[in-house]
């Protein structure tokens, strides 16, 4: 996901999207742990979306 697309949601779906992508690194890493992720750049994707959104998150908390 581009930065100029998170640009673009709410800050109510930024926070429901941090949530989100926060358990979903939770399941990967679990997953790769125990031998179950087929795809590692999963958890490497994840955590740079994540990272994007909370860098908005605190851009617009900067801006308030």
């Amino acid at each position: 996901m581009r930065a100029k697309e998170i640009r673009e949601r709410s800050n109510e779906e930024l926070l429901s999207m941090e949530r989100q992508m926060a358990e979903t690194l939770f399941q990967h890493r679990l997953k790769n742990s125990t031998n179950q992720l087929t795809d590692n750049s999963q958890i490497r994707k994840v955590k740079r979306d994540l990272a994007r959104v909370k860098t908005i998150i605190h851009e617009r908390g900067l801006q308030s």
